[in-house]
């Protein structure tokens, strides 16, 4: 018969496995944050090392919502913060964010987003802890991290089921309300740049862009997923996302989620149709000159 001791050991060690199970299953990011100080006259460059490490922690720690994600099921994003300037406790800099999915039985990732927010002015001490308290908005540089952590897990969940981003994209917004009143840069509605985290996150739960979200989906679960089964009629339904940009972009000209989705996947939709069973190219030319000129010389570069 077991002693006391060893049955209170025993519930102690299956306590501590459940935790761990937990946590392990909690996590629903795999973001991997790099901090670049090289524009920065600083001797010391020890606090930017800290300040890099606390954040991979932070991230990757967090639990960003109640859904249960498995190891294999994380989203990988990266961070690029880049410091331009740094007086202590001060810091100016820019963030650049990419994520990625996987595509279905096939070792590829597909870019989902690759957007560079150029207003990231915060505040840190070393060593100081970095908590995200959904709340209450604890300090800019928990905020914008927090926000685009929902962001990338709001666009991750619209690839896989149509609008299944809503709960993060809701949460993101929050986020922005709360900063309001905080006065840092980047938050509001008003500002002359017109790619604000405000405007992003307004967007992406406007019915006015509605067609957005639905190409997010059809492009990838209808699309990509399938093309390594039927090449033919995934490419027909990419190429029909793309005249759903068509649709948009009348309603909305220069529509700041067009811009974002093609910075992410004109490399991709390039390769896609440059390889495999034709398509009417001409027209598929057509459409993504309409709704991403900007991209012109990658359409013209697509051929068989």
């Amino acid at each position: 018969m077991k002693s006391s001791v060893d049955v209170k050991h025993s519930f102690l060690i299956f306590i501590l496995y459940l935790s761990t199970f937990a946590w392990v299953n909690a996590q629903e990011l795999n973001c991997v944050i790099t901090i670049n100080s090289d524009q920065v006259n600083q001797t010391n460059q020890q606090v930017f090392g800290t300040l890099e490490k606390s954040l991979n922690n932070f991230i990757n720690t967090s639990r960003w919502s109640n859904r249960i994600y498995n190891e294999n099921e994380r989203v990988n994003a990266r961070m690029f913060i880049t410091i331009t300037e740094y007086a202590s406790p001060n810091f100016k800099a820019t963030i650049q964010i990419q994520s990625s999915r996987p595509v279905f039985n096939t070792n590829y990732e597909s870019p989902i987003l690759n957007y560079k927010d150029n207003q990231f002015n915060f505040s840190y001490i070393e060593f100081e802890p970095l908590v995200f308290n959904p709340n209450s908005f604890e300090s800019n540089l928990i905020g914008v991290v927090s926000f685009y952590a929902y962001i990338i897990l709001g666009l991750d969940a619209d690839t896989f089921s149509l609008e299944g981003g809503t709960e993060y994209y809701q949460q993101a917004q929050q986020i922005v309300t709360q900063a309001q009143g905080v006065g840092s840069i980047g938050w509001s509605p008003s500002s002359s740049d017109k790619r604000t985290r405000f405007v992003l996150v307004d967007n992406l739960l406007s019915n006015t862009f509605r067609e957005y979200r639905i190409a997010m989906y059809n492009y990838h679960r209808k699309g990509l997923d399938i093309l390594g089964d039927n090449n033919s009629t995934g490419k027909q339904v990419i190429a029909g996302s793309m005249r759903l940009f068509e649709t948009l972009i009348k309603r909305r000209p220069n529509a700041f989620l067009i811009q974002a989705f093609f910075d992410a996947k004109s490399e991709e939709i390039a390769d896609i149709f440059s390889d495999g069973p034709k398509i009417d190219l001409v027209s598929l030319k057509e459409t993504l000159n309409r709704v991403a000129p900007f991209y012109s010389g990658t359409w013209n570069e697509i051929n068989y």
